[in-house]
């Protein structure tokens, strides 16, 4: 599968997330430095992911592909069914985590960017764009 590393990732995150967060969500104090910190980290990488993947995607564009904001984050470019399954359901699954952890890490509402950019990176390096159309003439 075209991108697994982007897919992997986006699930391990998804697993470190759920690993601190509910724990400390279900009340062990112990966690409470690990869950917070974990969640600063994950949106720190967000911001990386998402950068990365505006880059790539201006990139792109400016050598004559189509892209939209649009494209690039709920279409996937034309992303392989089973592609978009794993994207969207480690994006859910994440959403899920931090709905159950939000009253406790109120840190962990900034994760679910580490995913959705991750969507959006796999679509920047792997998805398909039709050429931008010619500028009408005025």
């Amino acid at each position: 599968m075209a991108g697994r590393s982007i897919i992997v990732a986006s699930w391990v995150a998804n697993a470190v997330f759920a690993l601190t967060a509910i724990p400390f969500a279900l009340g062990v104090d112990d966690f409470e430095e690990v869950a917070v910190g974990t969640a600063l980290v994950l949106f720190g990488l967000s911001l990386v992911v998402w950068a990365w993947a505006l880059a790539v995607a201006f990139s792109r564009s400016a050598q004559g592909e189509d892209l939209e904001v649009a494209s690039l984050f709920l279409t996937v470019g034309g992303a392989p069914t089973e592609v978009r399954w794993q994207l969207f359901g480690a994006f859910g699954a994440c959403l899920l985590v931090t709905v159950a952890s939000a009253a406790a890490d109120p840190f962990g509402v900034l994760v679910p960017m580490l995913p959705f950019g991750l969507v959006g990176l796999w679509a920047a390096r792997l998805g398909v764009f039709p050429p931008r159309p010619a500028p009408k003439p005025r």
